[in-house]
């Protein structure tokens, strides 16, 4: 009887590990494929002086700039969008963020230099992404209070940068910035991975875990992104 038993726990924690492997391999690929759209999508818009000029040629530059912070706060909503909805949206977001970093592959294309800081600045955010991400999904510490100061944290970098880009528009303040952001956004990845291991139960609604994995991949996203912008702004300014 003590043996059955033993061997049908031992068969639930091998179910229970491959489920849980599935679902952080799906959040996995969802954000790399937003990566891949936005680095596509930056290299067309780059590549093309007349979308260049559609773009980021006017006033219409702080629409694309400031467009997927209103579509992050106002629509994205993965408890009461069709998953049809959310694939489409996030996939917008990531395209968004190609054309912001358009100005990026123009800079590319002039200069060979730049595009090997470019590729620097890459390889460090993926590398520092996957470490803390590791770290997250491995630490048995409680990290909600590094996401709870993180997130206020975050709000006070966002209005810095604001108040920087419009009034004050001194290069030391982003460079304070970017050195601020770099551990926000990585302490936020740390916290997002262990609550991606910890909300995965196998006896969850399909529907819900997928609503729950995009909604993880936006975050990991939108922190890979942030880590790698700031990254390559510090080292350009080298």
């Amino acid at each position: 009887m003590n043996t059955d038993r033993f061997q049908t726990t031992q068969v639930r924690t091998r179910e229970i590990d491959e489920g849980l492997r599935q679902h952080m391999n799906s959040i996995y690929t969802k954000m790399t494929a937003g990566v891949l759209v936005t680095a596509l999508v930056a290299w067309v818009v780059g590549s093309s002086p007349l979308l260049l000029q559609l773009f980021l040629g006017g006033p219409q530059a702080y629409i694309v700039m400031f467009a997927p912070l209103a579509i992050v706060w106002f629509g994205f909503r993965p408890d009461t969008m069709k998953l049809s909805t959310l694939t489409g949206v996030f996939f917008l977001l990531s395209a968004l963020y190609g054309i912001s970093f358009a100005s990026i592959a123009v800079a590319v294309s002039n200069n060979p230099e730049f595009g090997v800081i470019v590729a620097k600045a890459f390889f460090i955010a993926a590398g520092m992404f996957a470490g803390v991400s590791v770290f997250g999904y491995t630490t048995k510490a409680d990290l909600t209070p590094i996401r709870t100061f993180a997130a206020m944290a975050i709000w006070g970098v966002i209005i810095a940068g604001v108040l920087n880009m419009f009034l004050f528009q001194s290069s030391m303040m982003d460079t304070v910035i970017s050195m601020v952001s770099i551990p926000l956004f990585a302490g936020i990845t740390a916290w997002q991975t262990q609550d991606m291991r910890r909300m995965y139960s196998p006896n969850a609604p399909k529907e819900f875990m997928q609503r729950y994995a995009w909604a993880a991949a936006l975050t990991l996203y939108i922190s890979f992104i942030a880590m790698f912008s700031h990254i390559l702004n510090l080292m350009s300014q080298r």
